[in-house]
């Protein structure tokens, strides 16, 4: 049986990286991040933009969870309510799939210095610190399994999200 793992988190929390580890770590992966269905420039949040990237996400997660290639499905968004998780999974066909939601947590500090380093580097600009951590507590009232990264390597966090694979075979 197939498995979606949807891995959502606040903004520089490492949704990301810990995605690429586990697509190389799980047999017959295949990852999607949502920011690629939305990257334009200048960024615009209108109810027609919010619409046309959850056809694209739905669209993406569907072909790959309906191509017999793949055994893992790897998707990460920011996905900060419930609301956006259950969309994206009432429009995907997962008869044939176990849906491992999780949620990425860390302290607020380490968020901040995380952040902090993408925006020294260039990465991010400095709106996002207050941005992200306004949204870190929305993800523990979430129906996710909680993975606290807080003093843990993105490697370390892809791991325990693995050994969850091993609860839905």
């Amino acid at each position: 049986m197939k498995k979606l793992f949807m891995i959502g988190g606040t903004m520089g929390i490492g949704k990301t990286t810990v995605s690429q580890i586990l697509k190389r770590a799980l047999p017959n992966s295949v990852f999607l991040d949502g920011d690629w269905c939305w990257d334009a420039s200048p960024f615009q949040v209108t109810s027609e933009t919010k619409a046309m990237v959850l056809n694209n996400i739905c669209a993406v997660l569907n072909n790959f969870l309906h191509c017999s290639a793949y055994e893992n499905v790897l998707f990460c968004w920011v996905m900060h309510e419930q609301a956006i998780i259950d969309a994206i999974v009432s429009r995907l066909d997962t008869a044939n799939c176990r849906v491992i939601a999780v949620s990425l947590l860390c302290s607020e500090q380490e968020l901040v210095r995380r952040l902090q380093k993408d925006v020294a580097a260039g990465i991010r600009t400095p709106d996002v610190i207050e941005r992200s951590v306004r949204r870190l507590p929305l993800y523990r009232q979430l129906d996710t399994i909680k993975v606290d990264t807080s003093g843990k390597t993105a490697a370390e966090a892809a791991q325990e999200i693995a050994a969850l694979e091993a609860l839905f075979i």
